[in-house]
């Protein structure tokens, strides 16, 4: 198993334009095969930092996710572009 874990922090006003980005991520991330865990959450402190929290099969899985078309609309032509911080482990 794989996991993944990234936190963004977006600007107050791009903040809930990320959140609903977020979950056509998630819910299309979750179908994937290779997918174990998907999930979003947000800060009660701060609401504009997220963190998603992903648990992969294996690299192989997560290297597919890295092609599919919701992560590359949603992740990396959606969410990142809005983000003024990303941090990924």
């Amino acid at each position: 198993m794989l996991v993944n874990a990234v936190i963004y922090t977006f600007p107050a006003d791009k903040a809930e334009e990320a959140a609903r980005t977020l979950r056509p991520l998630r819910d299309g991330s979750r179908a994937e095969t290779g997918c174990i865990t998907f999930d979003v959450s947000r800060s009660n402190d701060d609401p504009n930092v997220f963190v998603l929290y992903e648990e992969w099969r294996d690299q192989a899985a997560l290297d597919e996710h890295y092609k599919t078309e919701h992560f590359i609309k949603y992740g990396v032509n959606g969410i990142r572009p809005l983000a003024s911080n990303r941090l990924a482990h």
